[in-house]
């Protein structure tokens, strides 16, 4: 062990965003003492998860949806909102309110750098301190792990580089022409802002697949099953939104009308200047911008996790919370519970399966 163990408790909590609060709460609900008889530990600096973090220009009515925390109305806790406020602004204060509400105790900021097995217990090392547990609720979701596939002569590329997690605001590309790779939600709205200031050149790995009918409770849930399934066989998820396809919303009509949606094949290499297809085609960029998702973030129980030799994790339980291998860890916010659909219902899951298995 790195640190001294300064705190023991039964079960810990990984992450305070949607998932890990939600876990937290339907804890305390089962009769769990916050503080005493499980812990939450929160890498970033203030309540909100991953919402603190994004970009400014997302506001309430163009976010797809925020989902309720368990025993407490979104919509009704922010009532003096507007839509046009900034979601990093309006999601952030929902979660504090949250956890006052609930008396939901998170330590933070604690990165989890480590966690490993000794005298049957999980311990803990954080940057300031250790602690101890015997189960564990990861929820660190996928802020953290931002996805960049390798294409050959990306290391010559002479332009930026960037990722969804890097946009701050569109006019920073002013002038310059930008490659935008990506067919998910974040991909078009950024797509949408940038190619308003500047010249632009959309790439998709596939066709994207544009949804005319309503996004209802039905298709989410058959979404999460979708991914569901795979986490169960040991395969590495997909992300939920990647089953659900994209809303033709007024922001991509008006895109259509403007000739934003474009869309090119995928290139097959990138080249100091730009990038270029398999049939020679050339395109000069200043900056390829990846909207390419995010993987799990899960370094820190890489010496507990038992993985598959893809890489996956074979998960089990109700809502495939539970590491079928390692029934004291669950993990919220990854597979089929990535995503506010299901991030709920996960919690409860795991809260309900772990304190079985531990015998609470």
């Amino acid at each position: 062990m790195t640190n001294k163990i300064r705190y023991k408790t039964k079960i810990a909590v990984i992450g305070a965003g949607q998932a890990g609060l939600s876990a937290a709460y339907h804890l305390k609900q089962r009769g769990l003492e916050s503080g005493r008889d499980f812990i939450v530990l929160d890498e970033a600096p203030h309540a909100g998860g991953a919402w603190q973090f994004r970009w400014p220009s997302l506001i309430l009515s163009t976010v797809n949806r925020i989902h309720d925390l368990p025993g407490m109305s979104f919509e009704e806790t922010i009532v003096t909102y507007a839509t046009e406020v900034k979601a990093s602004v309006a999601v952030p204060h929902y979660y504090e309110l949250y956890e006052k509400k609930f008396g939901l105790q998170v330590y933070r900021p604690l990165k989890v750098e480590k966690v490993y097995w000794h005298n049957d217990r999980f311990y803990i090392d954080t940057s300031a301190t250790s602690f101890s547990a015997l189960g564990l609720i990861s929820a660190t979701g996928t802020w953290q792990n931002p996805y960049l596939p390798e294409y050959p002569g990306a290391s010559l590329f002479e332009g930026e580089q960037l990722h969804t997690r890097d946009f701050k605001s569109a006019e920073y590309f002013t002038g310059k022409h930008v490659v935008i790779v990506g067919a998910g939600i974040s991909a078009i709205q950024l797509l949408d802002q940038i190619s308003k200031v500047t010249t632009t050149t959309w790439v998709t790995r596939r066709p994207p697949e544009f949804r005319e009918e309503p996004f209802d409770d039905a298709a989410g849930h058959n979404a999460v099953a979708m991914v569901e399934e795979r986490v169960r066989k040991g395969l590495p998820p997909l992300s939920v939104v990647s089953v659900t396809g994209l809303p033709l919303s007024p922001a991509v009509i008006d895109m259509k009308r403007r000739g934003v949606l474009n869309r090119f094949p995928m290139f097959s290499e990138i080249t100091p200047t730009g990038v270029k297809w398999a049939d020679g085609k050339e395109e000069k960029a200043d900056v390829i911008l990846w909207n390419t998702g995010f993987g799990g973030a899960l370094s820190h129980l890489d010496a507990v996790l038992p993985r598959e030799e893809g890489g996956g994790i074979v998960m089990a339980g109700s809502l495939a919370t539970m590491v079928a291998k390692e029934p004291r860890i669950h993990l919220v916010g990854y597979g089929p519970s990535a995503s506010t659909i299901g991030a709920n219902r996960a919690g409860g899951a795991a809260a309900r399966e772990l304190m079985k298995t531990l015998g609470m």
